[in-house]
C-alpha cells in the first residue's frame, strides 16, 4: 500500500509531489497527456508570451507612427520555444531530481482507498486529486458541425486567418482578443452578461472595453446571445439575438470545466455546485483520506493558487495539520496590456458580507509614473471597513498592475488599513506608488498634491 498517491502532475500535483518529499515521503503521481498540466502547456506560459510579442510590436509601431505586426508563424514558433525550455527545466528535470514513483495513465477509483491505472490496482493511505480542468463547451446549435477553437487551438494554430470571433468576456476573451488583434487579425468579442469581466468593479469592466475597442480597435458586444453557428462562403457564421458575424474561425473562451472523470462515486466523493470536488477548508473531501487541490475543485482556477492548494493538501495529508488558505487574499489577474488586476472584495460583495464601507477610485493621470511613460490609462479602486479602515480590496486597470497587487495582496491578507499604506514610504516615481495615493485619496485630495507627499 502507498502511503501517499498524487494523481494529477500540473501545477498542484507538482507542489504536493515536493512538498511531501520534503516531509519524508515518496508519492506515487499518476500522470496523463502533457506533464506539467495547462499553465505551461496552454495556458500561462504560451498566452503569456504571445502577449508580450503584441505588446513589442505595438510598441514599435506608436515609435513608427505604422502598424507593425508580427510574422503569424513566427510568433507561434517563438512561443513554442519557452513553453518547450520550461516544461523541461520546471517539470521533466525537476520530477527526476525528487523521489518519486511515476505511472502515466488515466487513474479511475474503485473503492474509497483504491485506484486502477492501466489495469492495475493501487492501494493507498491518502490519496490528492490534482486532476485540473478543460474548456468548457456550451451547448450551441451546428457548433460541433462548424468546428471551433479552444485555448489549445488558438495556441497552436494550424493555419493563418484573418479574422477571429471570441465567443465570452472574461480573462482568456479578452487576453486571446488582444492578442490576435496584434498580430494583425480583426477580432471581436461576444459576451453573454451585461459587461465584461462582470465579477470585477464595473469602473474597471468600463474602463476595459474602452480601451479595447478605443486602442486596439476591438468590438465588443455585451447582453450578446449566441442562437446558433453556421458555416459561410468563405468562413464561419455565429448567429446572435442581436445579428450575425462571420469569421475565419471561432474561439469560445466560456469557462472551464473540472476534471472529475474518475469514478469518485466508488471512492464516496462527493461534488460541489461549481461541478468541481467538494472540499473543506482544509482540502479534505467527503472521503476523509481523500484531498482535492487547484482547478479540479472548481473555485478560481490560477496556477499560483493551485500551487500553494497542492503544497497545503500534502500537509494536511501527511501530517494532518489542518492548514487552510486565505482565498480573500488570493490576488487575480487578466494579462491584456496594461494589466487588469484585483485582490480581496469588490464593493458589493463586502456590503453583503455586512461591512460598512467606503472606496476611492482614482485615475492614473494622478499617478506621476504613469504619466511619465505616457500610459496614464485606467484608474485603481479601494475598497475598506468605514470603521477600522481596513483594506478590503484592490482592483487596478492600468500599467504593471500585475505587478502591484502583490503589494496590496499583502495588505489584504494582513487586514493592513489605510494608514499602514500611507506610513509606507514607496519609490517616487513607481506605479506601486498608486496605492499609497487611493489610501490618501480617504482623506485628501490628491489632485491638490505635490509629487512626495
Amino acid at each position: 500500500m502507498e502511503d501517499l498517491v498524487i494523481i494529477g502532475y500540473g501545477a498542484a500535483g507538482f507542489a504536493a509531489l515536493i512538498r511531501a518529499n520534503q516531509l519524508g515521503i515518496k508519492p506515487l503521481v499518476v500522470g496523463y497527456e502533457e506533464i506539467g498540466g495547462t499553465c505551461v502547456n496552454v495556458g500561462c506560459v504560451p498566452s503569456k508570451r504571445m502577449l508580450r510579442i503584441g505588446e513589442l510590436y505595438n510598441n514599435s509601431s506608436k515609435i513608427v507612427g505604422k502598424k507593425l505586426f508580427p510574422e503569424f508563424f513566427q510568433a507561434f514558433q517563438d512561443k513554442a520555444e519557452i513553453v518547450n525550455s520550461l516544461r523541461k527545466e520546471k517539470y521533466e528535470d525537476v520530477i527526476n531530481s525528487y523521489d518519486v514513483k511515476l505511472k502515466i495513465g488515466k487513474a479511475h477509483f474503485i473503492s474509497p482507498n483504491a485506484i486502477k491505472v492501466n489495469g492495475e490496482t493501487i492501494e493507498a493511505k491518502k490519496f490528492i486529486i490534482a486532476t485540473g480542468s478543460s474548456p468548457s463547451i456550451p451547448n450551441i446549435k451546428g457548433l460541433n458541425e462548424v468546428g471551433f477553437w479552444t485555448n489549445v487551438e488558438a495556441l497552436s494554430p494550424n493555419k493563418k486567418i484573418s479574422s477571429l470571433a471570441i465567443i465570452g468576456g472574461r480573462a482568456l476573451a479578452l487576453e486571446f482578443a488582444q492578442m490576435y488583434k496584434r498580430l494583425g487579425v480583426d477580432t471581436i468579442v461576444l459576451q453573454r452578461s451585461e459587461r465584461i469581466l462582470p465579477d470585477w468593479e464595473p469602473e474597471i469592466s468600463l474602463a476595459v472595453k474602452n480601451y479595447l475597442e478605443e486602442n486596439d480597435s476591438i468590438p465588443i458586444f455585451t447582453n450578446v446571445r449566441v442562437k446558433e453557428v453556421r458555416k459561410g462562403n468563405g468562413g464561419k457564421i455565429v448567429v446572435t439575438d442581436k445579428g450575425e458575424v462571420e469569421a475565419d474561425e471561432i474561439l469560445l473562451a466560456t469557462g472551464r470545466k473540472p476534471n472529475v472523470e474518475m469514478n469518485l462515486d466508488a471512492a464516496g466523493i462527493e461534488l460541489n455546485d461549481k461541478g468541481g470536488i467538494k472540499v473543506n477548508e482544509e482540502l479534505r473531501t467527503s472521503n476523509p483520506n481523500v484531498f482535492a487541490a487547484g482547478d479540479v475543485i472548481g473555485g478560481p482556477m490560477l496556477e499560483a493558487l493551485a500551487g500553494r492548494q497542492g503544497s497545503i493538501a500534502a500537509e494536511n495529508a501527511i501530517m494532518n495539520v489542518k492548514r487552510k488558505i486565505d482565498i480573500i487574499s488570493v490576488p487575480q489577474v487578466v494579462f491584456i496590456e496594461p494589466n487588469v488586476a484585483k485582490v480581496g472584495l469588490t464593493a458589493l460583495e463586502a456590503m453583503k458580507e455586512g461591512y460598512d464601507i467606503d472606496h476611492r477610485v482614482v485615475k492614473m493621470n494622478s499617478i506621476a509614473k504613469a504619466r511619465i511613460l505616457r500610459e496614464n490609462y485606467g484608474l485603481i479602486k479601494m475598497v475598506i471597513d468605514k470603521k477600522f479602515r481596513n483594506i478590503l480590496g484592490v482592483q487596478m486597470f492600468g500599467k504593471y498592475a500585475a505587478e502591484v497587487i502583490n503589494e496590496a495582496a499583502l495588505a489584504v491578507k494582513f487586514r493592513a488599513t489605510i494608514d499602514d499604506l500611507i506610513d509606507t514610504i514607496h519609490v517616487f516615481p513607481t506605479m506601486g506608488e498608486s496605492l499609497r495615493i487611493v489610501a490618501l485619496a480617504f482623506t485628501s485630495d490628491v489632485s491638490k498634491m505635490s509629487c512626495c507627499v
